[in-house]
């Protein structure tokens, strides 16, 4: 946890929940402004989903590289202090006054002690027996584990449902013999922890992948060789759980031809999501061109139902793709995906609309372009914050114009993809414009509180 206190300019304090990149600008402006800020994130690491990409468009420079120098900056800013694998349980009060009640959860780790060696993880009992959320279930852990190797705070946690000796079950606990440190510590309790000064409060809680088992059409999690695209991230990611080599899971071979579907579950009334994610074409583009530069001889097919590239630099972006890396885009919705039962080749059916035929394109690995939706647990948040969201789920704001982060409970914003599904660039803009409309916030409570004082007296 960052030392918190030196610098700070303000008498009341900033809390911004959700630690992704549209949080940790939002804390770095304030903090860089003379604000205290209590950062509040449900995970055991900051950094969110960004932190587990491999590159972002449009300039397919490295995610985590532009990502961790932020991190460590905001988990060592003097004016900012970091609650990782907490939650936010309480809020009472008004703009410019709030009291809000956090909920640490135990890591079962010290956190003062813990160096993030990862002796403790290398030794225990269950290492690689669970699916590492992480890396989209693709990669395995232990019952103590670290997120991943950028974390921040590097520090490892038990997990309470996995650990054989939480559990009550026999151990013989070789990770409490291999930490020099002693700091793991079976005995830690939850920890509320109150806050009586926080003027704004920020939420940047992000967004999750839909799942798309329930779409049964494409195949997913019945034919081998379907992914999301959040688990091809960790596939082509070097950090990932194959080392940034994309192989097919029947016989590990890699793939010569892959297809791409846009709109799974987004812009479909059937699974209540209406809505464009905004970002699919563009994020589809990139993992075909990453796909190119990994396998020089792989040849990548887009169906896409429309390309909406309208971002700066975007369609430029599109046009590379074409171009310089032979992406073929075929506008069409593919109605169904079939399985070879001997190759595991894939066979995509769609309506051909120049020549109003029905066709098939073999493929040998199939990604899917899932919507985009709020975070499981939103409305839970919601309630406690006293905020409403929309009929997806989204945090709704006052108006997308004229109040564009303002939610409808006056002192409290929203920000970056938990309003709805926007891009890295946006998250980013969005953090700093909350930073900006917080300290506005503080700004005209103290003002009409000073006012109050000078009419009693």
């Amino acid at each position: 946890m960052a030392t918190a206190g030196a610098n700070v300019l303000h008498d009341k304090e900033v809390m911004v929940i959700g630690g992704g990149v549209c949080g940790i600008q939002a804390a770095l402006d304030l903090a860089d402004k003379g604000f205290q800020v209590r950062m509040v994130e449900r995970e055991p690491t900051i950094g969110g989903r960004m932190a587990i990409l491999d590159k972002v468009f449009p300039t397919n420079d490295c995610s985590i590289c532009i990502l961790a120098p932020k991190m460590i900056m905001c988990y060592n800013h003097p004016n900012i202090d970091v609650h990782t694998y907490a939650e936010v349980k309480k809020v009472e009060g008004k703009a410019g006054n709030f009291n809000v009640t956090v909920l640490k959860k135990p890591r079962y780790v010290k956190e003062e002690d813990c160096t993030g060696c990862g002796d403790c993880m290398e030794v225990c009992t269950l290492k690689g027996q669970f699916p590492n959320k992480w890396d989209a279930n693709l990669g395995r852990r232990g019952a103590v584990y670290m997120p991943f190797l950028q974390a921040v705070p590097r520090i490892a946690v038990v997990s309470e449902e996995d650990c054989l000796t939480l559990r009550k079950e026999k151990c013989k606990m070789p990770c409490v013999r291999a930490c020099q440190r002693k700091a793991l510590d079976f005995k830690q309790k939850p920890v509320e922890i109150k806050f009586d000064r926080i003027g704004a409060i920020i939420v940047a809680t992000g967004l999750e992948e839909y799942d798309p088992s329930e779409l049964s059409e494409y195949g997913y999690g019945r034919f081998t060789n379907v992914v999301t695209a959040m688990e091809y991230e960790r596939l082509i990611n070097a950090s990932g759980p194959t080392g940034g080599h994309v192989h097919r899971f029947n016989d590990h071979e890699r793939p010569r031809r892959m297809g791409f579907i846009q709109c799974v579950g987004a812009r479909d009334l059937r699974v209540d999501h209406p809505y464009c994610c905004s970002v699919c074409c563009m994020y589809a583009t990139k993992d075909a061109m990453l796909a190119r530069e990994h396998y020089p001889d792989i040849e990548s097919y887009i169906f896409y139902t429309d390309m909406r590239a309208f971002g700066k630099g975007f369609d430029e972006y599109i046009r590379r793709g074409r171009e310089e890396y032979g992406i073929k885009y075929i506008r069409a919705k593919p109605g169904e995906v079939t399985e070879d039962p001997e190759t595991k080749n894939l066979f995509i059916w769609y309506d051909d609309l120049e020549s109003g035929r029905t066709r098939s394109l073999e493929v040998e690995f199939l990604v899917l372009s899932t919507a985009f939706v709020p975070y499981s647990g939103v409305e839970n948040l919601a309630k406690t914050l006293g905020v409403e969201v929309d009929q997806y789920g989204f945090f709704k704001v006052k108006d997308q114009l004229l109040w564009p982060l303002d939610s409808t409970r006056e002192g409290i914003l929203v920000a970056g993809a938990c309003q709805n599904p926007m891009d890295v660039t946006d998250a980013v803009q969005q953090g700093g414009g909350a930073a900006n409309r917080a300290a506005e916030i503080i700004a005209l409570a103290s003002e009409g509180s000073g006012e109050k004082s000078k009419a009693k007296r």
